[in-house]
């Protein structure tokens, strides 16, 4: 890979975009959505492609549906786009300004960092995303996604450039997609150590990616976290709303990073809410519950004839019940497994949330506004919930269309990462023949 040609191209795309106004950024953009609707066929047969070779190198299902295009996925990405061109441009938002006493105007104003990067994993929707709120924001963009869902990723990516070659004023060039080779991470170095090339990297994937990104990179970059999430179950819990949402926030998607990976249960109402659990999930999550939780449900869970829940007695491929150990705690499964983690006050909640997650997005469910405020104010992490599913630390969700990711950080970028995270700010100073 030529970088520095790639990305020197890179960069005269990001000037050329960098004078465009909303209507042609959008007039683009809109030109894209068109494009990838009429290309469905094209882009569902490439990633069915990626679907067969996952599956046959023994991909777990739950990742196979992060790396699913289909239909009702497309229409949801093209819909996405339509709320990026919908947004407010924010370059050359005005965020401040002021006369100074000799006469100097001053204003801070929005403007694009430039060229970025992101290495991303599976999830083919993300090139659109990542294009989007790029090419919007006035960047240029080098996709790095991985070796099993390059053949979706190739095919996205030819759709985009040539509906920007049909337009009048398309910058085709100002989306660049790294060839990847299965096995071989040569370039993500190459990219991670361009000082001067790129302006800013986002890494978007599992906890190996993401440490390898922040452990090594050179370049700036604006971290996102894996989803170690956690619902808490307080004393005074509606337990069937309770349920309702662990149900949610467990199995309609496990394989995202907002799903919950553990879910910790007030004592007090153990012995009720846990049972409940079980039917609600109904043998369709493997549990690996702490000491007490372990024998409230060993009395409710039976697999087969098997009246006993034991571990050691039974048949393997039916188990749903472990006994937890301490890699559980602070695992993030991506798939239908949970850990489920007792605990005697709110506060002894809140501490081993803070010691065991990712900052990513925790929940409270509780009828009591003492504790709520209590949670939301102790608890570190990008979103805090109250009687609701972490599933909603999202983008789309929050009305920013596509997202870049979800960071986890506190510089600069905190949660579900919209268009103006893409943006920087300068000052604009006019003055008439001030010195100092």
């Amino acid at each position: 890979m030529d970088l520095n040609k790639i990305c020197t191209s890179l960069r005269a795309a990001s000037q050329k975009l960098a004078l465009q106004n909303a209507c042609d950024k959008n007039a683009a953009l809109e030109a894209v959505a068109v494009a990838l609707d009429k290309n469905r066929t094209s882009i569902i047969a490439a990633n069915k492609e990626d679907i067969d070779a996952a599956r046959a190198g023994g991909m777990s299902e739950s990742l196979i549906d992060r790396l699913l295009l289909d239909d009702k996925r497309i229409t949801g990405i093209i819909e996405s786009l339509r709320l990026v061109i919908g947004q407010t441009d924010p370059v050359g938002e005005e965020t401040g300004g002021w006369k100074t006493p000799n006469g100097l105007n001053i204003r801070q104003v929005r403007v694009p960092l430039g060229v970025v990067a992101i290495i991303y994993e599976n999830r083919p929707n993300v090139t659109v995303d990542a294009f989007s709120l790029a090419y919007k924001s006035g960047n240029a963009i080098l996709l790095r996604g991985s070796s099993s869902s390059y053949k979706s990723n190739l095919e996205i990516v030819r759709v985009i450039r040539e509906a920007l070659k049909g337009v009048k004023g398309g910058v085709p060039e100002a989306i660049e997609l790294v060839e990847v080779k299965e096995h071989d991470h040569s370039d993500v170095d190459q990219i991670l150590n361009a000082v001067g090339l790129i302006d800013v990297c986002l890494p978007r994937g599992g906890k190996k990616l993401i440490a390898n990104v922040v452990q090594n990179a050179r370049v700036p970059v604006i971290e996102t976290g894996s989803g170690v999430c956690h619902l808490y179950i307080d004393d005074s819990a509606d337990l069937e709303m309770a349920c309702r949402i662990a149900e949610n926030a467990k199995i309609q998607r496990p394989s995202v990073c907002n799903a919950i990976e553990c879910i910790v249960v007030h004592s007090a109402i153990a012995e009720k809410f846990l049972p409940l659990l079980e039917k609600t999930f109904a043998g369709r999550v493997k549990l690996h519950a702490d000491e007490r939780s372990f024998d409230i449900l060993k009395k409710v869970i039976s697999t087969g004839s098997t009246t006993k829940a034991d571990s050691k007695t039974l048949d393997s491929q039916n188990q749903i019940l472990f006994p937890a150990t301490e890699e559980d705690f602070g695992n993030e499964y991506l798939d239908y497994e949970c850990c489920i983690k007792t605990v005697d006050s709110i506060n002894e909640a809140i501490e081993y949330i803070n010691s065991h997650n990712t900052k990513h997005s925790e929940s409270i469910i509780s009828q009591s506004r003492e504790n709520t405020r209590l949670f939301q104010a102790m608890i570190d992490a990008s979103c805090v919930y109250v009687n609701a599913s972490t599933r909603f630390t999202d983008g789309g969700e929050f009305g920013f269309g596509a997202e870049l990711g979800i960071s986890t950080q506190k510089l600069h970028a905190r949660g579900p990462m919209g268009i103006k995270v893409l943006t920087t700010t300068k000052y604009l100073i006019d003055g008439d023949g001030q010195i100092r």
